[in-house]
């Protein structure tokens, strides 16, 4: 079962406030260095530079921790990068106090980082704990402020930047703190409002995009059967016909000969969509592609003898063009030389007589590409993005060749996408049309 979207979208962030950290590592050390050297700002350059160091040691730390804990799979893992996460968050605010006071305390304009922080928080954790982080940001502050104050740590002022410290101002210190508290509360409460809303709509469309599969997946069942069901009616109608046809039960006349025909041919037609439908809904019922290693050359080669035929019947000449390094591929060779056969009936059937129809195939390093080109009647603009389509035809096709089924392609492309290739065409109406598709030699994606 797929992860629920919250708990897939903390991993995605987890890796996303790792980043985030590296450059704000790099930050510190930028800034450290352009207040000290360029602008002249007294600054604690080795304590600025140890937090560096300790963040980029500690933001290692939780890296090698994240990619262990993404590895197995449920909830577990989830708990376990939420802790990551929390964690993260709270020891990002220490350092970031500690940041804060050798870089001028509360005169600091730094401090709005600490907001940052929690806009983060509310948008990764829960509410509460978005509201404790806010706390612990706002008892650090407090604290350092108090030790400040009174004289406990050393207070490292913006000589430089500000005219005095205000550090020893009471009533404007607790103006600031004042703003400061209220401001974290705030943009937690918003933040965390707006997140849990947002929430809510992608778990609903989460819910909503599972029933969907599981509606389509009764039809795609319903479907199955019923055409199971056809197929054998056809077959049984199909050798009624035969026997008919072949005068076993007696003559006809030329009339009734011509009526039975033309049943026959029909019937044939039916059987060939139902077989196709059957095929095509097997597919999206199946989870699992047999494969094993086979000759790509072998295959595209029977692929080309199956399609001779067709060809000659019409003048066109059908070359190959195939790369002397391409050969063995993983893959379910029946259904690549099954895609490749369509492919070129499909160029054959829309090529005009002494047309030219060429297949190639190219090695494109972990890939293998292969193409069949043909000068036919080529594809309308506006109809290319549905040429996959199920039980799509355009309109020229249709005039050109009445029957069809409008799911060979769409059966091409659910074969490809489950190989982890690629397949699209490229045509100008009028002039012809290519058909591309990449296949990896191992299953992965091109």
């Amino acid at each position: 079962m797929e992860p629920l979207p919250q708990n897939a979208r903390l991993v995605r962030r987890a890796y996303w406030l790792i980043r985030i950290r590296w450059i704000a590592i790099t930050g510190v050390i930028l800034a450290t260095f352009v207040a000290s050297r360029i602008l002249h700002i007294s600054v604690n350059q080795i304590a600025l530079y140890c937090v560096a160091a300790v963040l980029t040691v500690y933001n290692s730390v939780f890296l090698i921790l994240l990619n262990r804990a993404v590895k197995p799979n449920g909830e577990r893992v989830f708990s376990a990068v939420h802790r990551i996460v929390s964690v993260q968050i709270s020891l990002d605010l220490i350092l970031l106090t500690v940041l804060v006071h050798f870089s001028g305390g509360v005169e600091n304009p730094f401090m709005v980082y600490f907001v940052f922080h929690m806009v983060i928080a509310s948008i990764l954790l829960p509410a509460w704990e978005s509201y404790l982080q806010a706390t612990l940001a706002v008892c650090l502050v407090v604290f350092l402020v108090l030790l400040e104050h009174h004289g406990v740590i050393h207070h490292y002022c913006l000589e430089g930047l500000l005219p005095k410290c205000i550090i020893g101002d009471k009533r404007l210190i607790a103006v600031m703190v004042s703003v400061f508290t209220t401001t974290l509360f705030m943009i937690v409460y918003m933040t965390s409002s707006i997140s849990v809303q947002l929430r809510n709509q992608e778990e609903a469309y989460w819910q909503a995009n599972i029933q969907l599969k599981q509606k389509d997946k009764v039809k795609d069942e319903y479907v199955s059967r019923v055409t199971h069901d056809i197929k054998g009616h056809l077959a049984a109608i199909q050798s009624c016909l035969e026997v008919v046809i072949n005068r076993t039960l007696g003559p006809l006349n030329e009339r009734q000969s011509d009526f039975v025909g033309r049943a026959q041919h029909r019937t044939k037609i039916l059987a060939t969509f139902v077989r196709t439908l059957l095929r095509l809904t097997q597919m999206r019922l199946s989870d699992k592609l047999e494969v094993h290693e086979f000759s790509l050359k072998e295959a595209i080669a029977d692929a080309v003898s199956s399609a001779e035929a067709r060809a000659q019947s019409k003048s066109i000449v059908l070359t190959t063009a195939i790369g002397p390094s391409v050969d063995r591929i993983v893959g379910n060779k029946f259904s690549i030389e099954e895609v490749i056969v369509n492919i070129l009936l499909n160029a054959i059937k829309y090529t005009p007589e002494k047309g030219a129809v060429e297949i190639s195939a190219v090695d494109k390093g972990d890939c293998v590409q292969i193409e069949v080109k043909d000068t036919g009647i080529g594809i309308p603009a506006d109809e290319i993005p549905r040429v996959f389509d199920e039980f799509f035809r355009g309109a020229k096709a249709r005039k050109t060749e009445r029957d069809g089924t409008g799911l060979g392609l769409s059966i091409a492309k659910q074969i490809v996408e489950r190989h982890n290739g690629r397949i699209w065409v490229e045509s100008t109406q009028g002039k012809g049309s290519t058909f591309k598709l990449t296949l990896p030699k191992t299953p992965r994606h091109c």
